[in-house]
Protein backbone atom coordinates (compact mmCIF):
# COMPACT_ATOMS: atom_id res chain seq x y z
CA UNK A 1 0.00 0.00 0.00
CA UNK A 2 0.89 3.90 -0.56
CA UNK A 3 1.81 5.94 2.41
CA UNK A 4 2.21 9.69 1.98
CA UNK A 5 4.31 10.87 4.46
CA UNK A 6 3.70 14.31 5.77
CA UNK A 7 6.97 16.27 7.23
CA UNK A 8 8.36 19.63 8.36
CA UNK A 9 11.73 20.39 7.02
CA UNK A 10 12.89 23.15 10.05
CA UNK A 11 14.91 25.84 8.17
CA UNK A 12 16.80 28.58 10.00
CA UNK A 13 14.20 31.23 8.75
CA UNK A 14 11.70 28.92 8.22
CA UNK A 15 9.49 25.59 7.95
CA UNK A 16 8.96 24.04 4.45
CA UNK A 17 5.64 21.75 4.58
CA UNK A 18 7.11 18.82 2.01
CA UNK A 19 5.52 15.00 1.45
CA UNK A 20 7.28 11.91 0.88
CA UNK A 21 6.00 7.99 0.24
CA UNK A 22 6.43 4.94 0.90
CA UNK A 23 5.23 1.33 0.06
CA UNK A 24 4.34 -0.92 2.90
CA UNK A 25 2.80 -4.07 2.95
CA UNK A 26 -0.54 -3.99 4.01
CA UNK A 27 -1.47 -3.19 7.90
CA UNK A 28 1.97 -2.27 8.24
CA UNK A 29 2.85 0.95 9.84
CA UNK A 30 6.52 2.56 8.98
CA UNK A 31 9.88 1.28 10.60
CA UNK A 32 13.07 3.45 10.64
CA UNK A 33 14.62 1.93 8.46
CA UNK A 34 11.76 2.91 5.74
CA UNK A 35 12.01 6.62 6.95
CA UNK A 36 15.33 6.64 6.82
CA UNK A 37 15.55 5.34 3.17
CA UNK A 38 13.07 7.41 1.75
CA UNK A 39 14.18 10.65 3.04
CA UNK A 40 18.05 9.44 1.41
CA UNK A 41 16.32 9.09 -1.80
CA UNK A 42 15.12 12.71 -1.45
CA UNK A 43 18.72 13.95 -0.48
CA UNK A 44 18.22 14.37 3.21
CA UNK A 45 20.76 12.39 5.36
CA UNK A 46 19.61 11.46 8.79
CA UNK A 47 19.32 10.04 11.76
CA UNK A 48 16.88 8.88 13.88
CA UNK A 49 16.97 11.85 16.98
CA UNK A 50 13.15 11.03 18.74
CA UNK A 51 11.35 7.69 17.48
CA UNK A 52 8.55 8.99 19.72
CA UNK A 53 7.50 12.29 17.97
CA UNK A 54 9.24 11.19 14.85
CA UNK A 55 12.10 14.20 14.87
CA UNK A 56 15.11 13.37 12.39
CA UNK A 57 18.92 15.31 12.86
CA UNK A 58 21.11 16.11 9.42
CA UNK A 59 23.99 13.73 9.65
CA UNK A 60 26.33 16.27 7.74
CA UNK A 61 27.68 19.24 8.74
CA UNK A 62 26.90 21.59 6.60
CA UNK A 63 23.02 20.91 6.42
CA UNK A 64 20.83 24.11 6.14
CA UNK A 65 18.08 22.71 8.31
CA UNK A 66 18.35 21.41 11.60
CA UNK A 67 15.67 18.86 11.93
CA UNK A 68 12.90 16.99 10.18
CA UNK A 69 9.77 15.92 11.92
CA UNK A 70 7.30 13.69 10.35
CA UNK A 71 3.71 15.44 10.79
CA UNK A 72 1.52 13.22 9.94
CA UNK A 73 1.14 9.34 7.69
CA UNK A 74 -1.73 8.91 4.83
CA UNK A 75 -2.28 5.79 3.92
CA UNK A 76 -5.82 6.75 2.71
CA UNK A 77 -7.75 4.80 4.35
CA UNK A 78 -7.13 6.25 7.88
CA UNK A 79 -4.66 8.51 9.25
CA UNK A 80 -2.30 7.48 11.78
CA UNK A 81 -0.83 10.03 13.71
CA UNK A 82 0.18 9.44 17.49
CA UNK A 83 -0.54 12.07 19.72
CA UNK A 84 2.39 12.46 22.22
CA UNK A 85 0.88 15.29 24.07
CA UNK A 86 -2.32 12.70 25.01
CA UNK A 87 -0.12 9.82 25.80
CA UNK A 88 2.27 11.99 27.90
CA UNK A 89 -0.81 13.32 29.90
CA UNK A 90 -2.36 9.77 30.43
CA UNK A 91 0.67 8.02 31.44
CA UNK A 92 0.90 10.77 33.84
CA UNK A 93 -2.97 10.69 34.78
CA UNK A 94 -3.45 6.69 35.20
CA UNK A 95 -1.69 4.58 37.97
CA UNK A 96 1.00 2.34 36.71
CA UNK A 97 -0.34 -0.16 39.05
CA UNK A 98 -3.65 -0.90 38.88
CA UNK A 99 -5.17 -0.76 42.39
CA UNK A 100 -8.43 -2.87 43.63
CA UNK A 101 -11.70 -1.98 43.53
Amino acid sequence: MECIVHFDVVHKDEVKHLRGLLFLDQGKTPTEADYLQMFDEMGYKLRLEDWEHLVFKPTEAGADYSEIRVRRLDTGEKMYKEDGELKTLLTHLLPQEPKPL
